[in-house]
């Protein structure tokens, strides 16, 4: 389970960003969410690596001036609220926002295919609440999508827009995760294994990336979004029960 964890954490650098929200929910059938969450932020950093060659020259630096400032600061508010917050509510939140915004593409009509620009206010916000949910379990893809997708960008320039934001989110999570004393708890975790499949799973995701068109991979981010989404839901329940 943790290997297919850290090959979709490899999809998600590749330039599939929603399938890494898989990861942690996978991982949490077994232990603690955020010890599931430190577990796979060396996997998450390795594959940060393969994501940022792999993309180098497709991004919006507008979109990255914007939101890896609010995604640092959406850090830090995570690594103060973590112990205090309780983490199916933190699921709960993110996964109705996935789900709000899927209903709201695939059923809004013309209000929602409407292009939007990169704005300050919008970019601030959802910034920082994807570096609160990606924080806690790695979930900062909903929030996320929920500020650039309206902006319909070229794929591969989403794909790398996402690569680099969250690469810099998840360097940032390191000191807080040794803060928390979360990473002693897995020293017998077969790293090396999780690490090929995070590198396998980066290659794989940037050629599916590549060859399909625009709109069957903003579907197939949006679709992969929502079921993950009732995935979260039924798991904050199920922990809130």
């Amino acid at each position: 389970m943790a290997a297919l964890a850290a090959f979709c954490v490899g999809l998600s650098k590749g330039g599939l960003p929603a399938v890494g929200s898989i990861a942690v929910p996978l991982m949490a059938l077994y232990i603690n969410p955020l010890t599931a969450a430190a577990l796979l932020l060396p996997i998450y950093l390795i594959s940060d690596g393969f994501g940022l060659w792999l993309y180098r020259h497709n991004f919006s630096a507008r979109n990255l001036i914007i939101l890896i400032p609010a995604g640092l600061f959406g850090v830090f508010i995570g690594y103060l609220v973590a112990p205090h917050v309780s983490v199916p509510i933190i699921n709960l939140g993110v996964a109705l926002i996935g789900i709000w915004y899927c209903l709201r593409a695939w059923l809004g009509g013309a209000t929602a295919n409407q292009t939007r620009p990169a704005d300050v206010p919008r970019g601030v916000l959802w910034g920082t609440i994807a570096g609160i949910t990606s924080f806690i379990s790695h979930a900062g893809a909903p929030p996320y999508q929920m500020y650039v997708l309206p902006q319909k960008l070229p794929k591969l320039v989403f794909a790398g827009t996402s690569t680099i934001t969250f690469a810099a989110i998840n360097l940032a999570k390191l000191p807080p995760y040794l803060a928390l004393n979360q990473f002693p708890q897995f020293q017998t975790i077969p790293t090396a294994i999780l690490i090929a499949a995070a590198v396998a799973g980066a290659f794989a995701g940037a050629k599916v990336t590549k060859i399909v068109s625009e709109k069957a991979f903003f579907m197939a981010v949006q679709i992969t979004l929502f079921f993950i989404s009732l995935r979260l839901i039924w798991k904050a329940l199920a922990d809130l029960i």
